[in-house]
């Protein structure tokens, strides 16, 4: 199976070319195409910026990140650049996934990467549902960071300054391109649907920005605070919480494509990064497997053994339900907990010699009344759910490597 994620490179709106990464849902047939602008100093490789990408594709998103001119691994001077240009280079990137995979649906941007998006998001006709995070009201917002040398830049057309631990060259051009461009006019005739995501404590771009946004920007517009989250959303499970938020929300307003054939194959696929948390596919449907964080994982899915439990318990549900129906009989709302533990063989009368065995304990809840004679015959088809007889008998468990 290939990678999850593919490298790819296009020409940008001034003739440079663009490197950028795909990622992609493991079944590699995406519900929905999106585009991703970073933010104003950082590059696509940004922690933060990759996890949120995977996220999506966990959702069944493909999601195309790349470098502006300048940044990263793309062609060009970024002093060369300014923010005009940036919202060209998404243009390119949208014809791009146009031209060679399927228009994107769905335009993100965080923080001077959402404002380019703000601005962006009418004309690129595909699109149909926007989502920001930590943007400002304003793309002139950002001079702050560079404050100290708006003085030599103004004088001297240039300076070098400082930013997220970078050297960049800003030029006279780039300010006064950054004061030229105004969101609102670009927000009015904006038609999709809006999500804003900001933290409250975002020390970088205050969270009145996202206020100003909502309140210039017309319905369907939504907002969700990132809580404690900081501008770079680089503590843990923020950025997968911000690219689950965005999914969840994006797939009322996207055509969603046909959810790829069902089959009887599951695909489990991790990451360097995190090498417990597994993306699962199971036919058409997707999940995520994990280990809790005392054991290393990150908890943002049942264990391998929940999973077990969890298979026994909905293949015993639907067992009885199908008999009862069978039977005529009202069961009402059928319940089950289930337990898996370790049990030594001291402690167990009828194991055989081995010292350490598994043990998962089910216990049915009916709500219905059943007399002693049902209770009993529930009693007995329960043990005879398919996934009970499975995990109880002989199964023959064949590896290679493909």
């Amino acid at each position: 199976m290939k990678a999850a994620q593919e490298k790819v490179t296009f020409e940008g709106s001034n003739g440079n070319t663009l490197s950028g990464a795909i990622e992609w849902p493991i079944h590699k047939r995406p519900l929905a195409w999106a585009l991703f602008a970073h933010c104003f100093t950082c590059t696509s490789t940004l922690k933060s910026a990759v996890k949120l990408c995977r996220q999506l594709a966990t959702r069944g998103v493909a999601t195309l990140r790349f470098d502006f001119s300048g940044q990263g691994e793309s062609e060009g001077d970024f002093a060369d650049t300014n923010f005009s240009s940036n919202v060209q280079d998404l243009v390119y990137a949208a014809r791009f996934l146009a031209e060679n995979y399927e228009a994107p649906q769905l335009l993100m941007g965080h923080s001077l990467g959402g404002a380019a998006a703000l601005q962006v998001a009418a004309s690129i006709d595909s699109i149909k549902a926007t989502a920001v995070i930590g943007a400002p009201a304003d793309p002139a917002h950002v001079q702050h960071l560079f404050t100290d040398k708006q003085c030599q830049i103004v004088e001297e057309g240039h300076a070098e300054v400082s930013l997220g631990g970078r050297a960049f060259k800003i030029t006279r051009e780039f300010i006064e391109n950054l004061n030229e461009n105004k969101l609102d006019e670009h927000l009015q005739s904006y038609r999709g649907a809006l999500l804003i995501l900001h933290a409250p404590k975002d020390q970088l771009v205050g969270v009145e920005n996202a206020a100003k946004i909502f309140a210039m920007a017309k319905h369907p517009k939504s907002y969700v605070s990132l809580d404690e989250a900081n501008h770079l959303l680089t503590s843990p499970g923020d950025p997968e919480y911000a690219g689950d938020m965005i999914a969840l929300w994006a797939k009322r307003y996207v055509d969603l494509a046909s959810q790829p054939e069902s089959t009887d194959s599951v695909i489990a696929v991790t990451s360097t990064e995190n090498p417990f948390t597994v993306t699962l596919q199971v036919g058409a449907h997707q999940l995520v497997g994990d280990e809790p964080k005392e054991y290393g994982g990150n908890d943002l899915g049942p264990t391998p053994y929940d999973f077990l439990a969890a298979a026994l318990g909905s293949c015993t549900v639907m067992t009885l339900k199908m008999y009862a129906r069978r039977k005529g009989w009202d069961l009402g709302t059928v319940s089950i907990d289930l337990a898996h533990e370790k049990v030594h063989a001291k402690d167990c009368e009828d194991c055989d010699k081995k010292k350490v065995f598994d043990r998962i304990t089910r216990t049915l809840n009916v709500s219905a009344d059943l007399d002693e004679a049902q209770k009993k015959k529930i009693l007995e088809i329960a043990n005879k759910c398919p996934v009970h007889r499975t995990i109880e008998g002989c199964t023959d468990i064949v590896t290679e490597l493909g």
